[in-house]
């Protein structure tokens, strides 16, 4: 768990033993994440090194110079309000990836997530990475908002890696949740706000 500290911005790692009974379940091979006691929560590789930004937070195959792909995830508390729901999530996310810098080299389609308690969008690009040698690359990003909590994550990955990175974005997108506070890390237990 990575708790930010308040006077110069440094994360502090802190390990807490669980619960005999504790309620943290994912799928084999993954780990839970878990921002801001619950603000956004979703599953990644096991193994996967965590680099904490100072306002996001990156997950990456490996550790750099070596990695190939980078989830990145950064997320802001809203105010209280009752037309959330009516928030143009759609226009947003066109706008975001018709603004995107790199050299695209096609637009994918907008897929929506189900959720009874938020609205969450993605959609990818295929792109030419030229920071090396020019090479295919795709970046999916998402947009979600719920519980008076939106969330960015990115996906950047190289194209002849998507067979084995792509089940890694559908179980982040499968586990995506906002707004559900953990009361108690060592147990699980959560509550909506």
């Amino acid at each position: 768990m990575a708790k930010r500290k308040k006077s110069n911005l440094e994360w502090i790692k802190e390990t807490l033993e669980l619960k005999p009974d504790h309620r943290w379940e994912s799928p084999s091979g993954y780990k839970i994440f878990v921002a801001d006691r619950g603000s956004v929560r979703f599953n990644v590789p096991q193994n996967w090194v965590f680099e904490p930004q100072e306002n996001s937070f990156k997950f990456l195959d490996r550790k750099p110079p070596n990695d190939d792909c980078c989830l990145e995830m950064s997320f802001n508390r809203l105010p209280p309000r009752d037309d959330w729901d009516l928030f143009p999530l759609k226009p947003i996310l066109k706008k975001v990836i018709a603004d995107d810098s790199r050299d695209v080299i096609a637009r994918g389609e907008i897929h929506t997530v189900k959720r009874q308690t938020a609205r969450i969008m993605w959609t990818e690009i295929k792109f030419i990475d030229t920071q090396a040698e020019p090479r295919e690359a795709f970046s999916r990003t998402c947009i979600g908002i719920g519980s008076n909590v939106q969330c960015l994550i990115t996906f950047d990955y190289w194209v002849d890696q998507a067979e084995k990175l792509i089940p890694v974005w559908d179980e982040v997108m499968r586990s995506l949740t906002l707004g559900l506070y953990i009361r108690d890390p060592r147990t699980g237990l959560a509550y909506p706000d």
